[in-house]
């Protein structure tokens, strides 16, 4: 394990990002929610009100620097101040909170690229709020390829304990998939993640499976030429390249578990090809990876959930899953460190 602690940011304030850190701490402590330490950047008096609102017992430290995190975590939830321009409010939205819910994105990413904390874990954002408030890019994997500098192409990855897939392409309409999908970007795509498995989940010679677009991966060029044309050289290029590869494989097979134990990752076209799947699997249990960057962020595959924000419903299985893959990933990250 690595000595900074792992940093992790509120979300939407009247989403549930706030109560599952709550919960995330309480169940330190627990065979199932056992994490490594880390830091909330959050507005203490906020946090205090939604524990109360929900009936817990929280004790919070509040702290200066990260490098109090470890000794604090014990016996209290430490927490960074960031104040937000309004009170804890769970279940409404406000725009005036957005330049501080992209602050705190920020802040985490500037501590962990100075060393001081090991992995950013995201809580979820509500990207409508942030847009009235100006915000320009389409979501958290955006901004944070634009806060890591040129030359970071993200990708994102899901992850759950019985499946592993990646979006070639991400939120864009359906009716631009087509347009989008090139030879180089599928290649790109895959390479990132290959060195990913390699790096951050330990794994040697990754398999990748590379669903075609359309159904039954074209049948032939009958339903479509892309499978062919675009995603089959693709392919072909990787397996030049030495990554272990194959398809275009037919997205309607692909997610059975005979099928899962052919490979360690499944790249689709588009979003909802592969999202559907992992979130039919697993829907608490799936953590977002952002790969490609230089330094690790995991978050919840889940939204906000306004609905069931400070009803004390909210499951925080994702999160507790994020921060211990963030963990996982930091830890193996230090060993390649030092092994060099």
């Amino acid at each position: 394990m690595v000595n900074a602690p792992l940093i992790l940011t509120p979300g939407e304030p009247g989403g549930v990002g706030r109560e599952l850190a709550i919960m995330a701490w309480l169940g330190r402590g627990t065979a199932s929610g056992n994490t490594a330490p880390f830091v909330l950047i959050d507005d203490p008096d906020a946090l205090a009100a939604r524990a109360s609102r929900l009936g817990r017992s929280l004790k919070i430290a509040t702290i200066d620097h990260p490098s109090e995190a470890n000794r604090a975590f014990t016996d209290a939830l430490p927490v960074l101040s960031h104040r937000f321009a309004t009170e804890d409010r769970p279940g409404e939205l406000d725009p005036a909170n957005g330049s501080t819910v992209v602050g705190a994105i920020e802040r985490a990413v500037d501590l962990v690229q100075a060393g001081v904390g090991s992995a950013v874990v995201t809580n979820p954002i509500q990207k409508e709020t942030l847009y009235q408030a100006g915000f320009k890019y389409p979501g958290h994997t955006e901004y944070l390829a634009a806060l890591a500098g040129p030359g970071f192409r993200p990708v994102m990855l899901l992850a759950a304990p019985e499946l592993r897939v990646v979006p070639v392409t991400i939120h864009v309409p359906l009716s631009a998939v087509p347009g989008l999908l090139t030879t180089s970007l599928i290649v790109e795509t895959a390479r990132i993640t290959a060195r990913a498995l390699e790096l951050d989940f330990g794994i040697d010679r990754p398999r990748l499976a590379i669903a075609g677009l359309n159904p039954h991966a074209g049948e032939g060029g009958a339903l479509g030429q892309e499978d062919g044309t675009i995603i089959a050289p693709a392919i072909d290029q990787l397996r030049a390249e030495g990554i272990d590869a194959f398809g275009p494989a037919p997205a309607d097979t692909l997610f059975h578990a005979e099928a899962r134990e052919t490979y360690d990752v499944a790249l689709g076209m588009y979003h909802d090809q592969v999202l559907v799947p992992i979130k039919t699997l697993d829907f608490w249990g799936g953590v977002n990876v952002t790969i490609g960057l230089p330094f690790i962020r995991t978050s919840p595959d889940h939204g906000t959930a306004i609905g069931l924000a400070g009803t004390g419903r909210a499951k925080p299985d994702s999160l507790v899953a994020a921060l211990k893959l963030a963990a996982q990933m930091a830890s193996r990250r230090a060993h390649a460190e030092r092994a060099a």
